[in-house]
C-alpha cells in the first residue's frame, strides 16, 4: 500500500472552479503534506490541471466522472485520465435509472462490464465508488452483492468509501476484506456520532471508525491508495483536510 496519503478534491470542489483557484488549492494541499490527489468535482480540462499538479509536486492517481460521461464518450474519459496520469478511471455513482429495477441494474452491470473490459485493454482500470444505497436490496438481492459477483474481478475494481459502508450498517474492515485487491483505492472518511442521536462526516480520527483496523486490512488486501474525503465540513475544508492528514501521519502515512 502506498503510504503517501491522498486528498480527494471533491472535498475542495468549491475551490477548483477556475484554474487560478485550482493552482492555489494545489499549493495549499502540498503545503499540508499531501503528495497524492484524486480529481473530482471540477469542470476544468485535464491538461492545465496536469501542469499545475506537476508544478506543485502532486500526483493524481484516480478521478471521478459520471457514468453518463463514460457512456457518451469513453475515449474522452480515457484521454482525460491519461493526461492526468491516472490508471484508475472512477465512476462516482451509478445513474438513478440503474436502481429502479433488477432489470435496469442488470443493464448497468452489462454496460459497466463492457467499459471495464475496454479500459483494461487500454492499460487502464475501471473503478466504482460506493455510497450506502448499494447495500440495499433490490428485488430480493443486495445491489453490492450483484456488483461483486456479476463483474470480472480482473477488470471491475472498487473505490471503497468507509463512511458510506458504515452508514449502511456494514463494517468497513469486513467489506474491505471481502473486496480484497479489488479495492484498488479507498476513501478514508470518518463517521461521528452526535449527542442528538444524529451522525455526520468528520475529520479522520474525530469520529468513531476503527482506523487501526481499517488501515491494517487495507495493507493486507493490497489496496493501492488511500484518499481523504469529507463531503461536508463544519470547519474550513482545508483545515479539515489538514487535521485528517496530521492524524494519518501519526499512523505511518506521509
Amino acid at each position: 500500500m502506498d503510504k503517501r496519503i491522498g486528498a480527494q478534491y471533491y472535498t475542495l470542489r468549491e475551490f477548483t472552479k477556475t484554474i487560478e483557484d485550482f493552482e492555489e488549492t494545489c499549493r495549499k494541499v502540498r503545503e499540508m503534506g499531501y503528495k497524492l490527489v484524486q480529481i473530482s468535482g471540477t469542470p476544468l480540462e485535464a491538461a492545465p490541471m496536469r501542469e499545475i499538479l506537476d508544478r506543485h509536486g502532486l500526483e493524481a492517481v484516480t478521478t471521478h466522472r459520471s457514468f453518463d460521461d463514460f457512456q457518451k464518450d469513453l475515449e474522452e474519459v480515457m484521454e482525460y485520465n491519461r493526461i492526468l496520469g491516472c490508471q484508475l478511471c472512477g465512476v462516482g455513482c451509478m445513474p438513478g435509472w440503474a436502481k429502479e429495477s433488477g432489470e435496469n441494474l442488470s443493464r448497468f452491470i452489462e454496460e459497466a462490464n463492457r467499459m471495464a473490459a475496454r479500459l483494461r485493454k487500454e492499460g487502464l482500470y475501471f473503478g466504482y465508488h460506493n455510497h450506502a444505497f448499494e447495500f440495499a436490496r433490490l428485488e430480493g438481492r443486495q445491489i453490492m452483492d450483484r456488483l461483486i459477483r456479476e463483474t470480472d474481478p480482473e477488470e471491475f475494481y472498487f473505490i471503497a468509501d468507509t463512511y458510506w459502508v458504515q452508514a449502511a450498517g456494514m463494517g468497513p474492515a469486513a467489506f474491505l476484506k471481502e473486496l480484497g485487491s479489488r479495492a484498488m483505492a479507498v476513501h478514508f472518511k470518518d463517521l461521528k456520532a452526535n449527542l442528538d442521536n444524529t451522525s455526520e462526516m468528520a475529520e479522520i480520527g474525530e469520529g468513531n471508525l476503527n482506523w487501526d483496523e481499517i488501515i491494517s486490512v487495507c495493507e493486507e488486501a493490497g489496496v493501492k491508495w488511500a484518499l481523504v474525503e469529507q463531503d461536508t465540513c463544519r470547519r474550513d475544508p482545508f483545515q479539515s483536510l489538514k487535521m485528517s492528514y496530521d492524524y494519518l501521519a501519526g499512523k505511518g502515512f506521509c
